[in-house]
């Protein structure tokens, strides 16, 4: 018997050098009310610090919950139109927000793993749209 997927996950090493993209996440869909749980844990566990709040883009998401249930707490979400879609943002204590590109749950495994590894590495202002056209750009779905 198989346990629960690894959560497919990276973030910047150095999250005092904030950019506009910390790292990213690599959801199996876009159902956010069975894909958050195990983001939110895995966040928790990494940082040693507890994800207090969760935004998204509303039109990308699937079956948004108001709350997710955590450990001791209950996570509220927020949905909104003006966050980028290919984002999901997490109000952390002590790092105030962590921005993570979403990286479609379709996209070929190789485009994503590249992803994953260019989120961590971006420096400044770099649109998350542009790193996912980096990873493949041969692929529409993931352009700015």
């Amino acid at each position: 018997m198989t346990g629960p997927e690894p959560v497919r996950l990276s973030l910047d090493p150095d999250l005092a050098r904030r950019g506009a993209v910390d790292g990213a996440w690599w959801p199996a869909s876009y159902d956010a009310g069975a894909e958050l749980p195990a983001l939110i844990a895995a966040i928790d566990q990494r940082l040693q610090r507890r994800v207090l709040r969760v935004g998204l883009h509303v039109d990308t998401w699937d079956n948004i919950p108001r709350r997710i249930a955590a450990p001791g707490r209950q996570i509220r979400v927020g949905w909104f139109r003006t966050i980028d879609p290919h984002l999901v943002n997490l109000i952390i204590p002590g790092i105030e927000h962590l921005n993570l590109l979403v990286i479609p749950p379709g996209t070929a495994p190789a485009a994503a793993d590249k992803a994953l590894g260019l989120a961590t590495r971006c420096r400044g202002r770099t649109r998350p749209g542009d790193i996912l056209t980096a990873a493949d750009p041969d692929n529409p779905t993931t352009s700015a």
